[in-house]
C-alpha cells in the first residue's frame, strides 16, 4: 500500500505545484469572457492593441509632441498636473497609453525591455505623431525610456526620466552601491525582487502566497512614502482619478507581475551601454530624482547621471517618489524638456539672421 500512496502523493503534490505555479488565462480586452475595449486603440503589427489617450492641444497645431509612458500601477488615464496656460503657451501635445497587460491594452506573451521601445515607436507612426517625439516615463515607466534611448535614439526629440526604475543587478552598478541601495528597501520588497531576477517562474507563486509579505506598496504599506508623497496621496482620496478600476482588468500577471519580471530581469543592455543621442545639442535627456523619494533611492540615479554626462540630472530636495504630480514640479519638467530644444532653435534662427546677406532685407 505504501508504493500507491506516495505516487498518489506525488502525483498531488506535483498537481498543487503545477497550479500554484502557473498563472490563471488573462482576460482579454474584447474577448467572450473579457472586459469590454472602452478606449481608442491601435493595431501593432504583431496583432496586439495598444490602447491611448491624448490630451493638449491638437496634434496637428502642435510644436512638441509627448508620449507619456506611466509606471507601475498605473494607466494611460494619469493626469499630470500642468496648468493650461502652459500647455496652451508652448503648445504641447501629450500622447498616453497602456502598457502592454495594463488597461485597455493587450498583453504581450513576448514582451521585453527591448519590446518596450518598439510599442512606442509604432504607436508613434500609427497616430502620425512625426519623425521625431518626446518621451517623459515616470517611475517604472522609464526602463521603457532606457530602451527608446537604446533602440530608437534617432526617433526622440527629448527624454525625461521622472523618479526612474532602478534594477540593482545592472552590472554598470559597483557592488557596494547597489548593495546599499538595495539594503534601504524594506525587507519584503527585497525578497520579491529577488525572486523576480533569479526565479521569475516562481514570482506568480511568491506574489499569490499568504505566508510571507510579498511587495509592500499592493499591501498598503505606507511605511515606502515620503511626507510630500502622503500629502499627495490624500488630495488622491479626495478626488479619485478616473479608470482605476481598468488598471489591473486583464489580470493582474498580465499587468503587474509581467512588468516587474522584464524590469528586474536581465536587460538586454547595461545603461552605461547607452550613447548620448544628441551629441550636437539637438535635444536632451533628464533624470528628475527627490531626495526624500523612498522608494528609488537618489544616490543610484545620482551615479548614473555622473557616469553619463550628458544626462541632466534635478535633485529635488524636498519631493518624494510623486514629484511629478505636485503642479510646480511637473511644469519644471516639461520646461526643461522643451526649453533646451527651443533655445537650440532660436539660437540657430538669429545666427542665420545675422549671417545674412544685406541685401536680403
Amino acid at each position: 500500500m505504501i508504493a500507491p500512496i506516495a505516487v498518489a502523493l506525488t502525483v498531488g503534490l506535483l498537481g498543487w505545484t503545477y497550479r500554484a505555479l502557473k498563472p490563471p488565462p488573462p482576460k482579454i480586452c474584447g474577448s467572450p469572457d473579457g472586459p469590454p475595449v472602452t478606449s481608442p486603440r491601435i493595431k501593432l503589427s504583431d496583432g496586439r492593441h495598444l490602447a491611448y489617450r491624448e490630451a493638449g492641444v491638437p496634434r496637428e497645431e502642435a510644436k512638441y509632441k509627448i508620449v507619456v509612458i506611466h509606471g507601475f500601477g498605473s494607466s494611460k488615464d494619469l493626469n499630470l498636473p500642468a496648468s493650461e496656460e502652459l500647455v496652451e503657451e508652448l503648445r504641447i501635445y501629450f500622447l498616453f497609453f497602456d502598457r502592454s497587460g495594463y488597461g485597455d491594452s493587450d498583453p504581450n506573451p513576448s514582451r521585453s525591455v527591448k519590446s518596450e521601445a518598439y510599442d512606442v515607436q509604432e504607436l508613434a507612426d500609427k497616430l502620425q505623431i512625426g519623425s521625431k517625439f518626446y518621451v517623459i516615463g515616470i517611475s517604472m515607466g522609464a526602463y521603457p525610456v532606457y530602451s527608446c534611448l537604446k533602440y530608437i535614439p534617432h526617433r526622440l526629440a527629448g527624454a525625461s526620466l521622472v523618479v526612474p526604475f532602478v534594477n540593482y543587478w545592472w552590472p554598470c552598478l559597483p557592488a557596494n552601491l547597489s548593495n546599499d541601495a538595495f539594503s534601504r528597501l524594506l525587507a519584503q520588497d527585497q525578497w520579491s525582487f529577488r525572486v523576480a531576477h533569479y526565479t521569475p517562474l516562481l514570482f506568480y507563486w511568491w506574489m499569490s502566497q499568504k505566508w510571507f509579505p510579498s511587495l509592500s506598496i499592493l499591501a498598503g504599506n505606507m511605511a515606502i512614502f515620503s511626507q510630500s508623497d502622503l500629502e499627495i496621496l490624500k488630495k488622491w482620496s479626495e478626488a479619485p482619478s478616473v479608470g482605476q478600476e481598468k488598471i489591473q482588468q486583464q489580470g493582474v500577471y498580465e499587468s503587474l507581475h509581467q512588468d516587474i519580471m522584464v524590469s528586474y530581469g536581465k536587460w538586454e543592455f547595461d545603461p552605461m551601454d547607452l550613447i548620448n543621442p544628441f551629441p550636437n545639442n539637438e535635444g536632451s535627456v533628464h533624470i528628475w530624482q527627490g531626495y526624500e523619494d523612498r522608494i528609488i533611492p537618489f544616490q543610484v540615479n545620482r551615479y548614473l547621471s555622473e557616469k553619463l554626462p550628458w544626462i541632466h540630472y534635478h535633485e529635488v530636495p524636498d519631493a518624494g517618489h510623486l514629484l511629478i504630480f505636485e503642479s510646480k514640479n511637473c511644469e519644471a519638467v516639461l520646461r526643461e524638456l522643451v526649453q533646451r530644444r527651443r533655445n537650440l532653435v532660436l539660437n540657430r534662427n538669429q545666427k542665420w539672421l545675422y549671417s545674412r546677406p544685406r541685401w536680403f532685407d
